[in-house]
């Protein structure tokens, strides 16, 4: 008997198949329109987009412009990629510009999809941001749609890192920007850093197309991006902590692997107390508890996270000397990401490599809060479904579903659980075997590099050849992956390593070309190519046979998007395929949540070695755990969000005022109001109102008034005057400072004043934000403690933070008044001492150049540095450990001179 829900649904059809019946009409008008546009010569697709953009600028809606923009880019992909977008692209590209998430399966053509709702966005002129996960990815993208664009008059650009002003800034005006979620957020901080509006990138948050969007809107939104700077260096703490920690027992901590936390016992706190005392880090007669031992205690819970939590090859891997982080998601390397507060301090500790200094937050934001800046949001990505909830209450995103172009003939088997993990592993060998030897490429999905590498060596073991794609090989990523659906490849790949790339049966047609063709150049393109195409026929054929991509992961994710993306991998575009899982009740997932019950089932049941359980239900069961951590997370998530928000509420008010700042000419009146609240505040200080002239502290302003405002004027006299009230001084005060200004301004010149103005204030307000936010961090690490006095952690953080900013105001006025007041031109004998000393930096740099030159020309012939002595350790200069050795060698300097005993 069917149950009421499933009963409705029949009948009135699902909220999702009502969205895309909502469409087909408009999918009808573009169809419609393809004749007409197939008439259109280059010149003119070109002169319809100037005809829509003048019509989107006399304020006619995007949405009665759709169907012929639509029609206009069907067009042009035609011409400049031969692909013509099915009705689904279409589809997905509408719920784009209405601003929903498009659920479209891996091999669907998102890629292209983007570029509909991009183009009509675009009319505007207001540049429209499309968003990928790795810098591959956007300039791959960028130039593949780049040549649609092109066909249709519109300029396309991309943002790496390390990229150049003037190309960057030229790449930021474009129609269309591709660009990794990371380097956006990381402009938008540096933007807020710019002492002038001309050097700002991101001129509009216009409309952004996010791809992937589940990894960056979800994955990375736990991660606030930071902009930090050095601070004093503590590698010795760091070192001397580090070889505390191995000493402890088991019974010191406690480890909740749920939580991913670890805390000292009663125990553990008074070992620890004697060891640090012993070692000196802790001065005798003071205990742990003492305030004064907050910093020790900080880095020796640090040091404990970092032995207890953090698995080398697992959540980071050591390179080149540097302790690089792995994405937890993605299995990807993350260069250049750091942990904070001292934590990646002390895995480098742990690994005894180099310590880098500790840093301090200069601008900081979450991808959540740069993300809801857009005046429109829009994102793709094969699973979005299992988080909607979240996307939906987050940032206002509804999630549709867009049926696929071919009906899916992938097979997906129930999870095969085994009791050890090394008999899920060896039955895994097998089922790789079985499926080589018919010649079904096979790809293994693993959690981690650890397992990769492992299943690795058990299948070299075997014989059987295959590539390893995790996090070392970041570099080859797109190649493996493109060529893991060719006749009998081993492909083993970490759960999302590949992401974005399409796996193709028989491999990437496109990418053979291009290497036979760079093989041999002397040969006709055309000709490569058609004899490419036919061998590639001819492989795809024998690969349908042997029942297409077979995907077999090594163990469940704790998000079920995750591992639908594995899934999602086979079975494109109608392809037949297999997709299975092998458990273990070993595996982290299982372990965590409840495995004791299902063992003692299993026992129960009399499970031989070696045998499997496959069972609906057990499905079911591990879905229901899964949900509860996708729970748990996404409440992490919007705790971390709240306490931002207030936080963010303060960023974009500061970051509006520097804007102001920049696009203002004259900032006389501003800094004249900064003056009169400061005048004000002084004189509630030492004339409070409503009281005797008796009781005014004339002394104290009179030195206040020289300090703060710098005017040297006779407050005492005043004071003393007969009937001379509070509301007369001030007056007094306001005319002596607006005079000694006005002369200021006389002395530098209007201009150079208005300047000298702006600097101070932007500087100024830089200096207490930065000071602000560390107040505002150290607020945060306490502020959970409030929880145990019955009051709401949040409510008091939104208090005590509106206190503090408030204050950091009060002192932003009082600075930027003192250093005005300051502000004198130099005299002649001054400006003669700064341009004697900038001759003598120009010299220095020169002959620091002319040395560098020499060094160069040194290692480039195989000379030794000059002067360099071999005993001589002060004659090698100071090269860093991957540099070329002094010697003339021509090694990296760790690996010759500079190598460690």
């Amino acid at each position: 008997m069917l149950g009421l829900g499933t009963l409705a649904k029949k009948v009135f059809g699902t909220p999702n198949d009502r969205k895309i019946k909502a469409t087909r009409p408009l999918v009808e008008k573009i169809n419609a329109l393809e004749p007409e546009f197939e008439k259109l010569s280059d010149d003119e697709l070109k002169a319809k987009t100037e005809d829509l953009r003048k019509r989107a600028l006399d304020g006619e809606s995007l949405d009665d412009l759709l169907p012929e923009a639509f029609a206009n880019v069907r067009e042009g992909a035609k011409r400049a990629l031969g692909l013509r977008a099915f009705d689904v692209q279409l589809m997905g590209g509408i719920f784009l510009h209405q601003g929903n998430i498009a659920e479209m399966k891996t091999g669907e053509g998102k890629t292209l999809v983007a570029t509909f709702p991009a183009y009509l966005n675009a009319l505007t002129g207001k540049g429209v941001h499309v968003v990928t996960v790795n810098e591959y990815l956007a300039k791959r993208d960028a130039e593949w749609m780049g040549k649609v664009f092109g066909m249709l008059g519109m300029t396309t650009g991309v943002i790496y890192s390390g990229q150049p002003d003037a190309e960057k800034m030229a790449a930021y005006s474009c129609d269309i920007t591709y660009a990794t979620n990371n380097e956006l957020g990381f402009d938008y901080l540096r933007d807020n850093m710019k002492s002038d509006l001309s050097e700002v990138y991101q001129k509009h948050h216009n409309f952004a197309i996010v791809d992937e969007v589940d990894s960056i809107l979800i994955d990375e939104a736990r991660t606030p991006l930071i902009i930090s700077g050095p601070s004093q260096d503590r590698s010795d703490l760091y070192i001397a902590i580090d070889q505390v920690i191995p000493s402890l027992q088991e019974d010191h901590y406690t480890l909740d692997e749920k939580t991913r936390s670890v805390t000292f016992t009663d125990e553990g706190n008074e070992f620890l107390e004697q060891q640090l005392h012993a070692r000196g880090l802790l001065p005798e007669g003071q205990s742990l508890y003492d305030p004064e031992s907050t910093t020790v205690v900080h880095h020796v819970n640090q040091g404990l996270r970092a032995h207890k939590l953090f698995q080398r090859d697992k959540d980071y891997i050591v390179r080149d000397g540097n302790v690089v982080l792995i994405d937890e998601f993605t299995g990807r390397m993350m260069p250049g990401r750091r942990l904070s507060d001292g934590l990646h301090q002390a895995i480098e500790a742990k690994e005894g490599v180099q310590i880098q200094p500790e840093n301090v937050t200069l601008a900081s934001v979450t991808f959540q809060n740069y993300f809801r800046l857009y005046d429109k949001l829009a994102g793709m990505t094969g699973t979005a479904l299992t988080e909607a909830e979240e996307f939906a209450e987050i940032y206002g995103l509804g999630v549709v579903e867009v049926p696929t172009n071919k009906p899916i003939a992938r097979v997906d088997e129930d999870d095969q659980v085994y009791r050890t993990a090394a008999e899920k592993y060896a039955a895994m060998i097998q089922e790789i075997k079985k499926a080589h030897e018919k010649g079904q490429p096979v790809l293994v999905g693993t959690t981690s590099i650890e397992k990769s590498e492992m299943l690795s060596q058990m299948l070299t073991k075997e014989g059987i050849k295959h590539n390893v794609l995790n996090a070392r090989q970041h570099e080859q990523e797109a190649k493996i992956v493109a060529e893991a659906g060719r006749l009998g490849a081993v492909t083993i790949a970490t759960n999302m390593a590949g992401r974005g790339t399409d796996i193709q049966l028989g491999g990437n047609v496109e990418m053979k070309v291009l290497e036979a063709i760079a093989a041999n150049p002397e040969a006709d393109p055309v000709e490569l190519r058609a004899a490419e195409e036919a061998r590639h026929a001819e492989e795809k054929q024998k690969v349908l046979e042997a029942g297409g991509l077979f995907v077999l992961a090594s163990e469940r994710h704790e998000s079920r998007r995750i591992d639908n993306q594995l899934r999602g991998r086979s079975g494109r575009q109608g392809d037949p395929g297999r997709t299975v899982f092998y458990l273990s009740l070993e595996d982290d997932l299982m372990r965590i949540f409840g495995s004791e019950r299902l063992d003692k089932v299993l026992t129960t049941l009399g499970m031989q070695e070696g045998e499997a359980i496959v069972h609906p239900w057990v499905n079911k069961s591990l879905e229901r755990a899964q949900a509860k951590v996708e729970g748990r997370n996404f409440d992490m998530r919007k705790n971390v969000l709240k306490f931002d928000d207030v936080m963010n509420d303060q960023r974009k008010v500061i970051f509006s005022q520097r804007r102001e700042i920049m696009a203002a000419e004259d900032l006389s009146e501003i800094v004249s109001d900064m003056r009169e609240q400061v005048i004000d505040d002084l004189l509630d200080q030492y004339m409070p109102p409503n009281s005797y002239a008796d009781q005014w502290n004339t002394e104290g302003l009179y030195a206040a008034v020289i300090e703060k405002l710098g005017v040297d004027v006779p407050v005492m006299e005043w004071a003393a005057e007969e009937g001379v009230d509070d509301e007369e001084i001030r007056e007094r005060l306001i005319k002596a400072t607006d005079e000694m200004m006005a002369k200021k301004a006389v002395d530098f010149g209007p201009e150079n004043m208005r300047n000298i103005e702006k600097q101070v204030l932007l500087q100024t307000i830089d200096s207490k934000w930065r000071e602000h936010l560390l107040t505002l961090e150290h607020l945060r690490s306490v502020i959970g403690f409030r929880g145990y006095a019955q009051r709401d952690p949040l409510n008091e953080y939104k208090n005590e933070s509106f206190q503090l900013f408030e204050a950091m105001l009060d002192s932003l006025r009082e600075a930027v008044t003192q250093q005005l007041a300051r502000v004198r031109p130099l005299t002649e004998e001054e400006q003669r001492q700064m341009l004697a000393q900038m001759a003598a930096q120009q010299a220095q740099m020169q002959q620091a150049a002319e040395q560098a030159e020499a060094i160069a020309e040194a290692e480039a012939s195989g000379d030794a540095r000059p002067g360099f002595v071999e005993d001589d350790p002060e004659t090698w200069g100071n090269p860093s450990r991957n540099d070329r050795c002094p010697c003339g060698s021509g090694k990296k300097f760790k690996h010759c001179h500079g190598r460690l005993a």
